[in-house]
C-alpha cells in the first residue's frame, strides 16, 4: 500500500523572523511551519528564550544554505546587570556570586580591548555544548558540576553604548560558538563587580539584519498573508560569489559534474561560490583547479 500523500505545502526560502522574548526557537520554527503548512523548515541559530530578535527560519530547499547562515557573523546588544553572577549567566539562573563593587563608564571601557579579537572563551554551564553525548544545560539542571573547557573564539567588535550605576548596556559583533552570556561573566570578574546578562537581542545573523525581520503578529495565519514576507532560498548564500551560467553549465552541475569558470571575477582557488541560471540557484560548491565542483544541489525546477 503507498503511502498517502502528505497535505503539507512545498515551500522554498527564508523568513526573518523578530522572534519575541518568552519563545523559544523550537517553538518559533513550528509557529512558521504551522502559518506556511511547510513540509521542511529549520533555523540557522538557536536564540534562548529569554532574548529577542534575529531567527533565521529556512523552508524547503533553503534549509540546504543553513550551514552558511550559521557560520556568518553575529551582532548583539545587551545588558549587564553589576553585582551578581548567576549559574547560568543569566537573570534565569540562581546567583552564585554577590559583590558590591560597581564600575565606572571609564573602567568598563578600559576591560573591553581584552575580550576583542580571537581569545579563549569557557561556555557557560547551561550550554547545548555536548559533554560525554548529553546536553551540558541537561546535567547542569540535574546538579552536576560542569566545567567545559575553554575554547577559541572570535570577537570582532565590543563597545559600550550607555551605563549607569548598576548596567552596562554593549553590542557586540562576534563569530561562529561565541557565548554573549560569557562575556558579560567574564567582564564581570575583570571587572571585580560580577554581572550577568539581563537582556540581549540578536541584530544579525550572517546576511540577515533587523532591517528584513518580521514579527509572528504582522504575518497573519495563513500562507497567503505571510508570503509577501518570504525571502529566496539565495538570501542565505548572499555572502558567497555568485557565478551566473547557462542551461548546459546549470544541467551538468544538476548531474553532480564541475563546470569551468573563466573570467576575471570568477571566484578563487578554495573558494565557496554558487551558480545561478535564469534567476534561480542551480548548486553550490568549492572551486578547485578553476572549476565549481557542487556540493549540494537545489531541485528548484527550470
Amino acid at each position: 500500500m503507498s503511502k498517502p500523500r502528505s497535505n503539507r505545502a512545498i515551500v522554498d526560502g527564508w523568513l526573518i523572523l523578530d522572534k519575541p522574548v518568552g519563545m523559544t526557537s523550537t517553538h518559533a520554527v513550528s509557529r512558521l511551519k504551522r502559518i506556511f503548512n511547510a513540509r521542511k523548515a529549520g533555523h540557522a541559530g538557536t536564540l534562548d528564550p529569554l532574548a529577542s530578535g534575529i531567527l533565521p527560519v529556512a523552508f524547503g530547499e533553503a534549509t540546504k544554505t543553513v550551514p552558511f547562515v550559521q557560520d556568518g557573523e553575529k551582532a548583539y546588544r545587551f545588558t549587564v546587570t553589576w553585582g551578581v553572577e548567576t549559574d547560568t549567566d543569566d537573570s534565569d539562573g540562581k546567583p552564585v556570586m554577590t559583590g558590591d563593587l560597581r564600575p565606572s563608564v571609564d573602567q568598563i571601557v578600559a576591560a573591553l580591548p581584552n575580550f576583542i579579537g580571537t581569545i579563549l572563551q569557557r561556555p557557560p554551564a547551561f550550554s547545548a555544548i555536548k559533554v560525554a553525548g548529553e546536553r551540558a544545560y541537561d546535567l547542569a539542571r540535574d546538579g552536576e558540576i560542569v566545567e567545559l573547557a575553554p575554547r577559541p573564539v572570535t570577537i570582532d567588535t565590543l563597545a559600550l553604548v550607555h551605563a549607569d550605576e548598576d548596567s552596562a548596556t554593549l553590542e557586540a559583533e562576534c563569530g561562529k560558538g561565541t557565548y554573549v552570556r560569557a562575556i558579560a561573566r567574564d567582564l564581570g570578574r575583570m571587572l571585580g563587580c560580577y554581572g550577568h546578562v539581563t537582556a540581549l537581542r540578536r541584530t544579525r545573523v550572517g546576511p540577515f539584519a533587523e532591517q528584513s525581520a518580521v514579527r509572528l503578529e504582522d504575518l497573519g495565519e495563513t500562507f497567503e498573508s505571510a508570503r509577501p514576507a518570504l525571502l529566496p532560498v539565495e538570501a542565505g548564500l548572499a555572502d558567497l560569489p555568485c557565478v551566473v551560467v547557462d542551461r548546459n553549465a546549470a544541467a551538468r552541475l544538476r548531474r553532480g559534474q564541475s563546470i569551468l569558470l573563466r573570467g576575471r571575477d570568477a571566484p578563487t582557488e578554495g573558494e565557496e561560490a554558487y551558480a545561478v541560471c535564469d534567476g534561480a540557484p542551480v548548486a553550490f560548491g568549492v572551486v578547485r583547479e578553476g572549476e565549481l565542483n557542487p556540493s549540494r544541489v537545489f531541485n528548484l525546477g527550470g
